[in-house]
């Protein structure tokens, strides 16, 4: 499938779209090291924000204090989530078993 070659315009449009979805993501992942937010608020949010949404659940784990990539993998696999899943793609069950899991009630 060829796709059509971007104008400057809409490359610039694009650029700018993917840096502020990165700057969101990372925000959201410092918030959550330094505990001003939980993981079940990250999780309400991400259903409205793209960019939120599309965090790795991984990533979203791995942003948690004491939490790296082996630990990160081991909760995902208790809970039963995909390696590769993001947030917006987490089922209600899933939410619910990963909140409580990390017994985040709020």
């Amino acid at each position: 499938m060829n796709l059509r070659p971007l104008t400057a315009q809409e490359r610039t449009a694009a650029l700018a779209k993917a840096t502020a979805a990165r700057t969101t993501r990372a925000a959201v992942k410092h918030k959550l090291k330094t505990g001003t937010v939980t993981v079940a608020e990250v999780l309400t949010v991400g259903d409205g924000d793209e960019a939120i949404g599309r965090l790795k659940t991984s990533e979203l784990l791995q942003a948690l204090p004491g939490i790296g990539k082996v630990r990160a993998t081991v909760i995902m696999n208790k809970v039963g989530i995909s390696p590769t899943r993001r947030l917006r793609g987490l089922g209600i069950h899933q939410r619910k078993a990963l909140i409580e899991f990390l017994g985040q009630d709020s």
